[in-house]
């Protein structure tokens, strides 16, 4: 893991003791960090809220982590606040850039700065009949747009994601293992999640797309899963593939989590077959 990316760890170690200290959600129910900042699991949101604090109280986290695949390496730092189990504002960062041994016009390093806030509009992910639904915004801004811009015809160095998640936890549902289910929409005018720029030629061209993710507890610490997004794919230069991944998440306390992934971003720009490996530690609280 890249020293950066350790500093949202210490970001929430520093101020860990403003948070809640006896947190009231059960072990692996505050979700993880997405690489957009929001809490859910690595590549989709959920409607879960961050952190460990129930209601009237506040919990937060901070991730460090990356992906690295045949021929990019996406790191990325989160950090996140949730408070009364029905508000979250997050902060990400993402740095893309080509692996040494690459070649062609994307010499250049790409970096996102992602600002998110989420809201539980209904229902509970445990207690209730109906899944818990919250409904999200994610404004971007691209630092480096001159590639997008010049070379692949986006249209904006920013632009504004809607989602609406909702997701269930159902107690003993498999061989008596908890199993969480989460299906979000998305309307976005985002290229590659805005690594490569918003929109194209044609302008803004905001779509709907699909992002689902599942999950099996084997117990109180470990859960197995996978995750699948849709992308909008609306650049006439370059292909842009559905991203999916399968994942094992270790939860050995309510402060740790250790996610590793097997992930697949199909076509990212000129690249195919874009496939390798995700490793992310998370502070929670």
């Amino acid at each position: 893991m890249r020293k950066s990316n350790l500093l949202w760890i210490n970001l929430l170690l520093v101020c860990s003791a403003s948070f809640a200290g006896d947190a009231s959600k059960i072990l692996g129910t505050s979700g993880l960090s997405q690489i957009e900042g929001a809490a859910g699991g690595g590549i989709v949101p959920w409607a879960v809220i961050g952190g460990y604090g129930s209601e009237g109280e506040w919990g937060g986290a901070a991730s460090g982590g990356g992906v690295q695949v045949s021929d990019l390496v996406l790191d990325t730092g989160t950090v996140l606040l949730g408070f009364d189990n029905r508000w979250e504002i997050s902060f990400a960062q993402q740095t893309l850039q080509v692996n040494e041994l690459s070649s062609g016009p994307f010499d250049a390093v790409i970096q996102q700065h992602i600002y998110g806030a989420k809201v539980r509009a209904f229902g509970h992910l445990i207690y209730e009949t109906w899944p818990q639904v919250s409904i999200g915004v994610q404004q971007k801004f691209n630092m480096n747009p001159n590639i997008a811009i010049d070379v692949l015809g986006a249209d904006s160095d920013r632009g504004t994601d809607l989602y609406l998640s909702a997701s269930k936890l159902w107690l003993h549902a498999f061989a008596d293992r908890n199993v969480l289910i989460n299906l979000t929409a998305r309307y976005t005018n985002a290229n590659q999640t805005g690594l490569l720029g918003f929109g194209n030629e044609n302008g803004v061209d905001y779509q709907l797309v699909g992002e689902a993710s599942a999950a099996l507890f084997l117990d109180h610490h470990w859960a197995i899963g996978g995750e699948y997004r849709q992308q909008p794919n609306r650049l006439a230069s370059v292909d842009e593939s559905p991203w999916w991944d399968t994942f094992v998440a270790w939860f050995p306390n309510k402060r740790i989590a250790i996610v590793a992934a097997y992930t697949d971003l199909g076509t990212v720009a000129l690249w195919e077959q874009q496939r390798g490996g995700y490793l992310s530690i998370q502070i929670t609280n």
